[in-house]
């Protein structure tokens, strides 16, 4: 099913940043390890000013050498105890020592305290003077003083630092100096439940992959008629199309280990670390063979080297390149390692990992057809408690263009619609619910609208769906609504295709246009003006004006000649279309552009004039929306033909629901 028309907005037109503020920088996170790192720095500083204040306080008994050896030669100071750091005279000789236990009452007497130096004639001056003199013991075990004078401050030093380097890597593998290590997550042999039986959709596929299961299980079959297995299969297609799923199947069919690991994950900050959890990824897979290697998002680590910038080889992503190229060449075919590579951008990626050799064959994965899409939804099904009346081929008709994600992902929506509205089971209607709840969006019931909009907006899609319905070659429609949905939708026209489509004909393509062009033009007729409703819809038919110019060679000028270079990426989910690039002057750029307003304003003429010999039936149509805000497509064609279709009350009463 695919939504024609656009989604509805009555705002006008605003500036590309949309008036909203940058976000900040820093978040709730941020700020916190902000703090964090000044509390830090705050509590060492007054450790440090601590240990300042302790360990070089100031001393005010102590004196220069010359005057303390002045005050012995003047017999001011009558004793002298002697240590390895100070001299320390009292002028009392009978004046207890500072560390004396005694109290502090039987101290007497002044004390000078110097620093030594080496002077053989002090102990010369000493008995001249006859000054009392001794010498300090040096007391405590010569053990406990290593231990607090070596072991312990080297000891304090280690702890700091694997705190440090701890709290710097997080932890685990996941750190920048857990250099070698690779972050591949390993599955043992028999651990991993999917099978063949729980991929569908992708018969092809299988098929390529069946010969890559059978080797592993019977590597002899193939070498002792000399053949080889591929040494890497490379899965290419759309996301959410099952290529990690296929992955695991295959490893779960051979019943071998399984490693699993991102293109990412081999790329970190420092030069030479991606290229030693290569090494070590092939080093830990050749020891568990026969085994297969899943690289996972290929083109984050296998980009064409032609593109690397200004850093040439010498930059972390080509280093890690470079490696796997040379493991890739390094190990036997017959070995029993096989390299499984998924990526949606076979375009940007090396050409030498695309040589035969490496990655040998290369298997598409494409978006499954109705039988494949009827296949993937009965496998998502089996958890699921269904009503006698679901039709799951109904479901795989309706849902043209879905890969195996989103199935699953309405498989999912429709049983919690159905929790949501207390039943036991999923019915049909539930189903088509979650297809339009993937398609339009959100329901948004409580948006109110006032009179006069929701007048233009029914209209509008009055228009949408009367030009669907007498224009040759476009789809049947489904439903109309003016119920707002999802961003910005206040109203939509779905559309289902009979059958998936391939090949589009110029006539079909400018029966789209029609399409998109019919909102505007019921406006301009019931109004007399036009409004910001079909800034969408103006869009994406420019877009396709444009694309049969430039792309598919349909304009008179340049016929039958292509003004783009095509790619072999996939753009994304929706867009299976390769990517586009421009090739044609700014001469022939004004030739397109003027060519295109001639065809969209040639085409919306022609939508006037249709919808204008209809406006009975589109004034009709629109009362009806109005009053019930959804028209389903039993009663548009009874609308428009004034034949009402015979539906099932029980299918009727689900749709309803």
């Amino acid at each position: 099913m695919q939504k024609k028309n656009s989604k509805w907005s009555l705002k006008p037109p605003q500036d590309p940043s949309h008036g909203k503020v940058p976000p900040k920088t820093t978040g709730p996170m941020g700020g916190f390890q902000m703090r964090f790192s000044l509390g830090y720095i705050v509590v060492m500083l007054i450790m440090i000013s601590l240990f300042n204040y302790l360990a070089f306080r100031t001393d005010n008994t102590l004196v220069p050498y010359s005057t303390f050896k002045d005050k012995v030669q003047s017999g001011e100071i009558k004793r002298v105890e002697i240590d390895l750091n100070y001299y320390t005279g009292y002028t009392d000789a009978n004046t207890l020592a500072p560390s004396s236990p005694f109290p502090a009452s039987a101290k007497r007497g002044f004390v000078y305290k110097t620093v030594p130096i080496n002077d053989p004639q002090f102990t010369t001056l000493l008995d001249e003077k006859h000054i009392v003199y001794s010498a300090s013991p040096k007391e405590g075990s010569a053990v406990l003083s290593f231990i607090f004078n070596w072991i312990l401050p080297f000891g304090l030093m280690f702890i700091v630092w694997r705190f440090v380097m701890k709290r710097f890597s997080g932890g685990g593998n996941s750190n920048v100096l857990a250099f070698g290590q690779n972050k591949a997550t390993i599955v043992a042999e028999g651990d991993i439940k999917t099978r063949f039986g729980d991929v569908a959709g992708v018969d092809e596929a299988k098929a390529e992959l069946v010969e890559v299961v059978d080797f592993l299980k019977n590597p002899t079959k193939y070498t002792d008629i000399g053949g080889k297995i591929p040494k890497g299969v490379l899965l290419i297609g759309p996301p959410g199309t099952g290529k990690t799923l296929l992955a695991r199947a295959v490893a779960g069919e051979a019943n071998v280990a399984f490693f699993r690991m991102s293109g990412a994950d081999f790329v970190e900050m420092f030069v030479g670390v991606g290229a030693a959890r290569v090494r070590d990824l092939f080093k830990q897979a050749r020891e568990k063979a026969p085994c297969i290697v899943f690289i996972d998002e290929l083109d984050a680590l296998g980009k064409s080297r032609t593109s690397g910038g200004l850093m040439g080889g010498n930059d972390e992503r080509e280093q890690t390149l470079n490696q796997l190229l040379v493991e890739m060449d390094g190990f036997d075919a017959t070995s029993g390692l096989i390299i499984l590579a998924a990526t949606n951008r076979p375009d940007v990626l090396d050409p030498a990992l695309l040589r035969p050799g490496r990655f040998d064959r290369q298997v598409l994965v494409d978006r499954p057809d109705m039988p494949g899409r009827e296949a993937i939804l009965r496998i998502h099904a089996k958890a699921i408690k269904l009503d006698e009346s679901v039709d799951l081929s109904r479901v795989a008709r309706s849902t043209p263009g879905f890969v195996g994600a989103d199935l699953a992902n309405i498989v999912n929506e429709a049983a919690l619609l159905a929790v949501r509205a207390g039943r036991k089971k999923v019915r049909q209607g539930d189903f088509d619910a979650a297809i339009e709840k993937v398609v339009a969006g959100l329901e948004k019931k409580t948006k109110v609208i006032n009179i006069k909009e929701k007048k233009v907006i029914a209209f509008h899609e009055t228009g949408h769906a009367v030009t669907a319905a007498f224009t040759p070659g476009s789809d049947p429609v489904k439903k109309v609504s003016i119920i707002p949905r999802g961003y910005g939708a206040l109203g939509y026209t779905l559309q289902m295709p009979l059958e998936d489509r391939y090949v589009v004909s110029e006539e079909e393509l400018l029966s789209q246009i029609d399409v998109l062009l019919g909102g505007r033009a019921a406006e301009q007729i019931i109004f007399g003006s036009i409004s910001t409703g079909a800034a969408n819809d103006i869009t994406r038919a420019t877009d396709i004006a444009r694309r049969m110019i430039t792309d598919f060679g349909m304009s008179e000028r340049f016929r039958h000649v292509a003004l783009t270079k095509k790619g072999q990426g996939f753009s994304g989910a929706s867009a299976p279309e390769p990517f586009l690039v421009r090739e044609y002057s700014e001469d022939t750029q004004k030739y397109v552009d003027d060519e295109i307003a001639r065809i969209i304003a040639a085409r919306y003429d022609s939508v006037v004039a249709l919808l204008s010999s209809k406006r009975e039936m589109i004034n009709k149509i629109a009362g009806v929306l109005l009053e019930k805000e959804v028209i389903e497509e039993a009663d548009f064609l009874a609308l428009t033909t004034g034949e009402a279709e015979q539906t099932p009350p029980a299918e009727k009463e689900t749709v309803l629901a």
